[in-house]
């Protein structure tokens, strides 16, 4: 297996998702006593030193949950393999050695960082995918990381505060006016919990009524949350529009110049906010890695979770294309969902275990067992195992499930201590704009020019 047969196996994790974090956190478990007397080495790479769980964002950004109980800590979780924080901008899978671009190695322009591999495991994860829309790039605001959920929070209270202590019709209708792009669960899940969240918050802004906001979910297909079934989705797009929420379907997003949103049915909305979460796309990073991708840039790899032709990396998470077993289509991939990741992920471990101990290797199947969404407090839609739920017992489902599947039992306690705290107290309706760009204050005293490129 190895390179060289003096030197310890050598198994380096691309990305500390899902998958990685999974597939560390069980090698780690499995091979604690290789681990300890150098008999094998595990390393992972990744640009942030914690996995976030992403399920959990909606409702970080609407303050049910502190933004540092969202994200599980790797070298906590993984105090066994070695952490190199940085990305991977080349592979070459012939020498078996993986280039890493460190911050370290930026500052002093030293040589990126070369790492050996005798394993390697891909799961770089995936980045928002954005279309060439003008004016997207200067005013959108995406939901994909904790600092976005958490900076949109904030975002969303001041213009609250904009809209209270201004005089100006044109000002304030913009700032009462939320516009997200996108229906699936981001999409969805975002705008429920925050429209919740600003609902409650007007009853400490005496002068603007909950109705005097404008929410809207803009979806270029006719059908919002196709996860969870096309019953449950025409219950949810009801559910929403009876919340007062504007869903246009089967419509696109033309221009958000001069922070007006233009739509493709000719409507124009003054707005101060754009969310969009219209869709993620493999990471760019795997173009330069010399792996077989398919049309969607997604690494192709076998039911084992196998590169495709390149012996020795195996692949996993969003940016894979891996085979459906259990779908009823021969060609059928399986969906690039959390509940898929976490189980690649513990399968990448056990064929690892595999390998290192000379059995053969199992191939991924895994039959998908349904899909919960929350729409805000005590509010859900949810299709298990082929029921169908709605309302309280949906929304008790999505955090039960969720809860269950949030790694470590320390993070776990922390949700659930938050959630009953949550139940005791009122909300925090608190905005910290200023950690965006905490030394502005400083820099302006200091004579500099503060920062003040915010949405």
């Amino acid at each position: 297996m190895t390179k060289d047969a003096t030197k310890p196996p050598h198994i380096l994790i691309i990305g500390g998702g899902s998958v990685g974090l999974y597939t560390a956190h069980r090698l780690q478990r499995h091979l604690r006593r290789e681990l300890g007397r150098g008999d094998v080495r595990i390393t992972m790479v990744s640009p942030d030193p914690y996995m976030t769980y992403q399920p959990f964002l909606p409702e970080a950004a609407a303050g049910n949950i502190s933004p540092r109980h969202v994200v599980v800590p790797l070298r906590r979780v993984l105090n066994r393999c070695r952490f190199v924080t940085g990305e991977a901008s080349a592979i070459d899978t012939d020498r078996r050695v993986a280039t890493i671009r460190t911050a370290a190695a930026q500052d002093s322009g030293a040589p990126p960082l070369e790492i050996g591999y005798d394993e390697l495991v891909l799961a770089p994860g995936s980045v928002s995918r954005v279309l060439p829309i003008p004016g997207l790039a200067a005013h959108g605001i995406g939901f994909k990381t904790v600092e976005e959920a958490i900076g949109l929070r904030n975002h969303v209270l001041e213009q609250l505060d904009i809209a209270s202590s201004t005089r100006d019709t044109a000002i304030r209708q913009a700032a009462l006016t939320f516009v997200f792009v996108g229906g699936g669960y981001a999409g969805v899940e975002a705008l429920a919990e925050l429209e919740d969240m600003a609902r409650y918050a007007c009853r400490y802004y005496p002068n603007i009524r909950p109705e005097e906001q404008k929410w809207m979910l803009i979806e270029a297909t006719d059908r919002i949350l196709p996860e969870v079934g096309v019953e449950m989705g025409r219950y949810t797009v009801r559910e929403l529009r009876g919340r007062n929420i504007d869903i246009r379907l089967s419509t696109r997003l033309e221009t958000i110049e001069n922070r007006v949103a233009v739509l493709s049915d000719g409507s124009r909305y003054p707005t101060r906010t754009l969310v969009w979460t219209a869709g993620v796309k493999p990471h760019p990073v795997l173009a330069t890695c010399g792996i077989p991708l398919d049309e969607r840039g997604r690494i192709r790899c076998t039911a084992e979770l196998r590169v495709l032709d390149t012996p020795h990396v195996w692949a996993a998470g969003d940016s894979a294309a891996v085979p459906d077993l259990t779908a009823d289509e021969p060609t059928a991939l399986c969906a690039p969902n959390g509940q898929h990741a976490v189980r690649q992920g513990r399968h990448i471990a056990r064929n690892l275990l595999a390998t290192l101990r000379g059995s053969a290797v199992t191939p991924y199947r895994h039959a998908y067992v349904g899909s919960v969404a929350s729409l805000g407090l005590h509010k859900g839609v949810a299709q298990v195992y082929g029921r169908k739920l709605k309302g309280f017992p949906a929304w008790f489902m999505h955090r039960t499930y969720h809860l269950n599947k949030m790694p470590t039992i320390n993070r776990k306690a922390r949700v659930l201590a938050e959630w009953t705290l949550a139940g005791l107290f009122k909300r925090e309706i608190v905005s910290l704009g200023s950690l965006e760009h905490p030394r502005a204050e400083f820099e302006e005293a200091a004579g500099g020019t503060p920062r003040t490129d915010r949405p």
